[in-house]
């Protein structure tokens, strides 16, 4: 008789067979040809369609247990889909194999492309993996890389102190102050050569000539020590001109070429930075000398608290200009999420954590009002059309930073 290759083969036709008494297999396969002979005609006879290559090698499998027999037909077949399943339907009419009843059932049909496409999606994903991790990095990779290596070795020392600085102090008008080592380096890596570093705590006289001559900018990690080191060169009468802050919690050696650009156009002057630490001090002044005032202080202090959610803020908002744009943010400073600006009002509606919003846009009555009825406690946008003494929400705009 023909066979089927499995290779060749389209559909497998799975059978389910119950005996109400012991056979054999060539029982069973006699059964199978002997009750649908005739049945649906010479073109679907099994025999002809086995001899033609069209139907396969039919396999049995058998199980004989208490005085009955159970078992599988497996029928592999390339006949269209619609002839296989004639066939399958009409091995159910076989009723009796050998001197026993029995009862065949048709379990499913199974295409086989389904599974080889399936195999071959699963198999393809892994070469694309195994490619990708093996594969050597493209010419701009590897430029990339060459770049940044020749950068870091431009690190140069500088002054009488040998400081650790970028190759363009001399040649730049602008120079920006750093704490270590590290952070000059990192600056170098993304292409920023006019930088210097501090070396320690004491104050280098070469930084206290650069502040004489040079614009100077002090670039400072997003946390208390940054806050440190500002006090101490401003009260040093180091001559600092700006003050750039790496992203809160970050160090400058360990931000992206994205976070440092970023950190740098936000500069503030150092002038701001003595009136915030000049307000601070003198808070501390009045707790220490009068307690009674103490009330006082502490509502100067709450005002004040509002700087690092000013600075959160703005950077939000310098993310979505042009985006037209919301983000909606707990009272953690966390995002919640981010909507189209006419969406606002059903959004922090449906939001019960809602606690500010910063969206590219104006600040109008609606928005307010949603606000309002929502419990959100500040909006923030570039400009606002409401004025901020006919709402109790904290009303901030570009104009605030």
């Amino acid at each position: 008789m023909g066979k089927i290759s499995p290779v060749n083969a389209k559909y497998i036709v799975h059978v389910k067979i119950s005996i109400e008494g012991i056979v054999d297999k060539p029982d069973v396969i006699g059964a199978i040809f002997g009750q649908t002979e005739g049945l649906l005609g010479s073109e679907l006879e099994l025999r002809e369609l086995q001899r033609s290559g069209r139907i396969g090698r039919i396999e049995v499998k058998l199980e004989n247990k208490n005085g009955r027999t159970s078992g599988e037909i497996i029928i592999p077949s390339s006949l269209d889909k619609a002839e296989t399943a004639i066939i399958g339907a009409a091995l159910e009419t076989t009723q009796r194999i050998g001197p026993c009843n029995s009862k065949v059932l048709v379990e499913t049909i199974e295409d086989i492309r389904i599974t080889k496409r399936d195999f071959v999606i699963e198999r393809a994903k892994e070469l694309l993996k195994e490619l990708t991790n093996k594969v050597l990095p493209d010419s701009q990779e590897i430029t990339e890389q060459v770049t940044q290596s020749v950068r870091m070795m431009e690190l140069v020392e500088y002054g009488r102190e040998r400081l650790a600085a970028g190759p363009s102090i001399e040649d730049s008008e602008e120079v920006i102050l750093v704490e270590g080592r590290a952070d000059v380096l990192n600056l170098l890596k993304h292409g920023i050569k006019n930088v210097i570093a501090l070396n320690g705590t004491s104050i280098p006289e070469t930084i206290r000539e650069l502040g004489s001559k040079k614009v100077l900018t002090l670039f400072i990690d997003g946390d208390r020590g940054g806050d440190l080191i500002v006090r101490g060169l401003i009260n040093a009468g180091i001559e600092i001109d700006y003050i750039a802050r790496a992203p809160d919690g970050k160090e400058v050696e360990e931000i992206t070429k994205k976070e440092i650009h970023k950190a740098i156009r936000s500069k503030i002057t150092t002038e701001q930075v003595k009136l915030d630490l000049g307000i601070i001090q003198h808070i501390q002044q009045i707790k220490e000398k009068i307690p009674e005032l103490e009330i006082q202080s502490n509502n100067l202090q709450e005002r004040r608290v509002i700087k690092p959610e000013l600075r959160k803020f703005k950077d939000l908002l310098d993310d979505l200009v042009g985006t037209r744009g919301a983000y909606i943010l707990d009272e953690s400073m966390g995002l919640l999420g981010k909507v189209p600006i006419a969406e606002i009002p059903n959004t922090i509606k449906n939001l019960s954590s809602a606690y500010a919003v910063v969206f590219d846009g104006y600040i109008d009555r609606n928005i307010v009002d949603a606000a309002e009825n929502s419990g959100v406690k500040y909006l923030a946008a570039m400009k606002s059309r409401v004025n901020p003494r006919e709402t109790k929400i904290e009303l901030i705009t570009s104009n605030d930073f």
